[in-house]
């Protein structure tokens, strides 16, 4: 057990959250079920990559305590092909935005980042580091080539 976990409070689709993150992240599995009243779990442990995550039905929330951008997870990506597949799964029924993230169906927020972006940014060359900046500014999903194509902007 990791002595932090990650808690997100539901409505009451822990057990479809639980299906839908394991069926996305090659590494993961369930890992237990907590009971809850009418044959319904109250709650799932999940583990996604080495990361365990308690994904609890604790009732409709209130504005104090609904998910927001605040708080999100980061993936990073190796390959457009990973960008692409994270993007295009945990986005289905939820909602895109600039720079990489988006927002799950669940409302859970994402950060799916190729790990060439923060190479590209942190070079010593501050005007092709800007230029990627400003390419990335530019795009929803995170294109690796594109994000190339603006660093070695003459």
């Amino acid at each position: 057990m990791q002595k932090i976990q990650t808690f997100l409070w539901l409505n009451d689709q822990a057990e479809e959250a639980a299906s839908f993150y394991t069926s996305i992240f090659k590494n993961s599995k369930i890992l237990s079920t907590m009971p809850g009243s009418g044959g319904k779990p109250m709650g799932v442990t999940i583990d996604l990559e080495g990361r365990e995550f308690i994904l609890f039905n604790g009732g409709p929330m209130n504005d104090e305590w609904k998910f927001t951008g605040a708080t999100s997870f980061f993936i990073n990506c190796e390959t457009q092909a990973e960008v692409d597949h994270y993007w295009e799964k945990l986005s289905e029924g939820g909602r895109t935005d600039r720079c990489g993230w988006l927002t799950d169906k669940f409302g859970v927020t994402w950060q799916i980042v190729p790990t060439a972006l923060g190479r590209l940014l942190g070079d010593k060359d501050r005007k092709k580091a800007g230029q990627v900046m400003q390419a990335m500014l530019k795009m929803n999903k995170l294109d690796i080539a594109g994000l190339e194509q603006a660093y070695n902007q003459e």
